[in-house]
């Protein structure tokens, strides 16, 4: 009997496989409700702040307020409506109409069910909100990767846009994300499925102190800015995700849109901080300027976070592109 029984046990390599699958099933688990719990307390943080409607089978969040003249404004990488609404929509709401938008992915906005719009999608998306707003050619404002988003919108809508301010924007391929992002980028669906889902919310909290700083430099980062400026809500599973895409598409849709730079015949403005550490002003700024032909560029001191830390200078250009479509 003895004999039998020794010969139906596991062997010890197979047990200790065993042991460390269900550790790492359970750890895996005990992250995922914590990052399930971490996203519900920054949505009771940050709330939806306006409105929705749907384009396309994607539903966005937005703002309308204002009157006059319409300009759209489209967020960056792991950003939120409130980028804009922090403090640089007072400058500029009481001359104009404004439309403050999450992007699909980010925010409270989702993309059609069973799709992830690559920036080229995401561009459509923001040309088929102004038909379905009834704008007439609006000014688009994009920061940061939402300056990637504005180009395409004018791409995919030519004629119904009236120019474009493209705020610190990525304008132009990278061969690897920024350092403050290179954490986010994953080749592999299941990666960057398994990463939002577990590591990526804790990790995200522990680091956003550091990670602010590398976005702001060389201006502060403002204490407020995670609920004031919405940056808790990147910080949840769906958005991390998101993020993660954006990045891994980025290459590729900047490519296809810098080959077409050329073709664009509306009023372009560009804004970079000089410190930008994020992005090259020269690279992002000047080279893309100087290939469509009715640009603008400009360098001023400061980073990334131009339409939270340089909000005059943000409002002075703004009003000086409006000038050159005729507003």
């Amino acid at each position: 009997m003895t004999q039998n029984r020794n010969e139906t046990r596991a062997p010890n390599w197979l047990r200790r496989v065993g042991l460390t699958t269900l550790g790492v099933g359970a750890a895996g688990a005990g992250l995922a409700a914590v990052s399930t719990l971490l996203g519900r307390d920054a949505e009771r943080k940050v709330p939806p702040d306006g409105g929705f409607i749907e384009v396309d089978g994607a539903r966005l969040h937005y703002v309308d307020r204002g009157s006059g003249p319409a300009i759209v404004l489209v967020h960056g990488l792991g950003g939120q409506l409130r980028n804009f609404t922090y403090a640089l929509s007072e400058l500029i709401e009481s001359e104009h109409r404004l439309i403050i938008i999450d992007r699909p992915g980010s925010g409270y906005s989702t993309p059609k069910p069973g799709t992830t719009p690559d920036i080229r999608a995401q561009g459509r998306l923001v040309a088929r909100l102004v038909d379905r707003l009834g704008l007439e050619k609006p000014l688009i404002v994009g920061h940061s990767l939402g300056g990637a988003v504005a180009l395409a919108a004018a791409f995919a809508a030519p004629g119904k846009i009236g120019g474009l301010l493209l705020l610190a924007p990525l304008t132009q391929p990278m061969e690897q994300a920024p350092e403050a992002f290179r954490r986010l980028e994953r080749d592999s669906a299941l990666s960057r499925k398994l990463v939002a889902r577990t590591v990526g919310v804790p990790l995200g909290r522990l680091g956003s102190k550091t990670n602010l700083r590398m976005i702001f430099a060389p201006d502060p980062a403002p204490d407020d800015f995670g609920t004031r400026g919405g940056g808790l809500l990147a910080l949840r599973p769906g958005n991390i995700e998101a993020a993660m895409y954006d990045i891994f598409t980025a290459r590729d849709d900047l490519d296809a849109l810098k080959r077409r730079y050329g073709e664009l015949t509306l009023p372009v403005s560009i804004l970079f901080g000089r410190g930008d550490g994020l992005l090259d002003p020269e690279l992002h700024g000047r080279a893309t300027a100087a290939a469509i032909a009715d640009a603008a560029f400009e360098v001023i001191e400061g980073g990334h976070m131009l339409p939270i830390t340089h909000l005059e200078d943000c409002a002075r250009v703004l009003r000086a592109v409006l000038a050159r479509v005729g507003r």
